[in-house]
This record gives structure tokens, C-alpha cells and sequence, in this order.
């Protein structure tokens, strides 16, 4: 049987490319590069290769997303310290969410939304995540 093993890319449209990467790279830090960003992860056991997985912004009206016009979707990003991030984002005109999920040993999540009104999900794992 097949399985996925990861997240292989997560991919964005924007009515404005370069002001959402900007907001990505400056409020949350992700290292956008013309292409977008690389996430690479540790091989697992009985896999030759590590994982990847691509972050990208498409402009609004790229075809990449065809045949339908999808619509956006929300990414879980993995952090540190969820306070922190949560506070770092509303200090930058972020939109929060007042909600923090207390998993215990999964860890904690809370959500926000970023200039385009995308919503994510950010995770701060717990003891052995």
C-alpha cells in the first residue's frame, strides 16, 4: 500500500505575489526565494531520501491551479513557541484567532489569518512530536 509521507508542496494563490510573500517572509519567516521556499526533513527509517516540501505563491490568475479555479485552503504550520508566533503576527496587523487547543502531549494550536484572508493553522508539538 501506498502512503504519503509527508507534505510534498503547499501552494497559494495572491492578488498581489509579491506583497503576500513579503508578509510571509517578514511576519512569519519563511526564506521566499524567486521559486518560493524548500522545507527539508530528516530521511525516516527504510527511506533512501529525505523529504521536501515546497512552499509557492501563484499569482491570482495562474493557470497551475486549473481546471478549476480552486479555492484557498489552510496549511498547518509547525513553531516553537505558538504564544510567541501569536503575538509576533498580531503585533505585525495580523488577523488571530482568540481560540488556543490545548492537546496536551500533541501539543497546542491556534489559527490566524494573513493579509489575504488565508487561514492557518499553527502548531507547537508536544514531548515527542
Amino acid at each position: 500500500m501506498e502512503k504519503v509521507t509527508g507534505i510534498g508542496g503547499v501552494f497559494l494563490r495572491a492578488k498581489d505575489k509579491p506583497a503576500l510573500e513579503k508578509w510571509y517572509r517578514d511576519v512569519l519567516g519563511i526564506h521566499v526565494t524567486e521559486y518560493g521556499a524548500v522545507f527539508h526533513w530528516p530521511s525516516t527509517e527504510g527511506e533512501e531520501w529525505p523529504g521536501s516540501t515546497t512552499w509557492s505563491v501563484f499569482a491570482d490568475d495562474s493557470e497551475y491551479f486549473e481546471p478549476t479555479n480552486t479555492p484557498r485552503m489552510m496549511i498547518n504550520y509547525r513553531v516553537k513557541d505558538l504564544t510567541a508566533m501569536l503575538k509576533q503576527i498580531l503585533e505585525a496587523g495580523g488577523r488571530v484567532d482568540e481560540l488556543v487547543e490545548d492537546l496536551g502531549d500533541v501539543g497546542m494550536f491556534g489559527w490566524a489569518r494573513d493579509p489575504e484572508g488565508n487561514r492557518f493553522e499553527l502548531w507547537q508539538p508536544g514531548p515527542g512530536y
